[in-house]
């Protein structure tokens, strides 16, 4: 299973996704995680503390030219680049949790992420997984990676949204670019919900239900300025992983 994960900024998708990945890990699952974000923090986040020995796939400047096959001087990209090896030279582990790292730009002049989207969106449409297997992919923030179609090759995308009508209006605007992308399935998360109001505010503003609401909680803030890793906090948020991982499975 290919699973992604898009919000507006600030509605804590990178937090939901290492929730996620705890929960399919202790149901049994072999999880990979891509960091998918120009700005990535996941691996702060699920724990790992040599984060120096990761290589993001964006820093290999010149791998990246020879796998999406740039011409020098011209604006295009051979979309079917070799990705078989990327998996083990680019994934590191932590608690049975494997992450890869896409990478940001990293100067003024950096110029459009294309090779690494390129190769991304190679390696989700080339992964053959079984049924143990489920990877999770944390985009960017906002609707800019469906104009690049890099999420063409996941079964489920959700949304995180929480109970505000900026969030709300940029999740109705993601829902129906991945819709136009032909993203098979699409469904929204709650994030930061206090109360009945904020779930009511939910359903109305989407015109459905999100498929599971993970509370404010403050001990998840605590863990997080504390630089204590979110995926011993499953406990925290009540049963909302378990009821989205039961979810996920039942729709695939």
């Amino acid at each position: 299973m290919k699973i992604a994960i898009s919000g507006k900024g600030g509605v804590g998708k990178t937090t939901i996704m290492a929730l996620l990945a705890n929960q399919f890990k202790k149901e049994g699952k072999e999880v990979l995680i891509i960091d998918a974000d120009p700005s990535p923090h996941m691996a702060q986040t699920i724990g790992i503390k040599a984060i120096d020995k990761i290589k993001p796939i964006a820093e290999m400047t010149q791998l990246l030219v020879e796998r999406s096959g740039k011409v020098e001087g011209s604006p295009f990209y051979q979309i079917n680049p070799k990705v078989d090896d990327l998996l083990q030279k680019f994934m590191i582990e932590q608690d049975g949790i494997r992450l890869m790292v896409l990478g940001a730009i990293q100067t003024a002049e950096g110029g459009c992420a294309c090779p690494e989207n390129t190769v991304l969106k190679r390696m989700l449409t080339k992964l053959l997984l079984s049924p143990t297997q489920v990877v999770l992919l944390d985009m960017e923030a906002g609707v800019e990676h469906l104009g690049r179609g890099t999420i063409a090759g996941v079964d489920h995308l959700l949304i995180v949204v929480i109970p505000s009508k900026s969030s709300v209006r940029t999740a109705l605007k993601i829902k129906k670019l991945a819709a136009d992308s032909g993203i098979p399935k699409i469904s929204f998360v709650g994030n930061l919900v206090q109360d009945e109001d904020d779930e009511d505010f939910l359903e109305k503003a989407l015109g459905e239900a999100p498929v599971s609401l993970f509370p404010d909680s403050s001990v998840i803030r605590k863990a997080e300025r504390n630089g204590q890793p979110l995926t011993r906090m499953t406990e925290q948020v009540t049963e909302a992983p378990e009821k989205l991982v039961k979810f996920l499975q039942s729709a695939d």
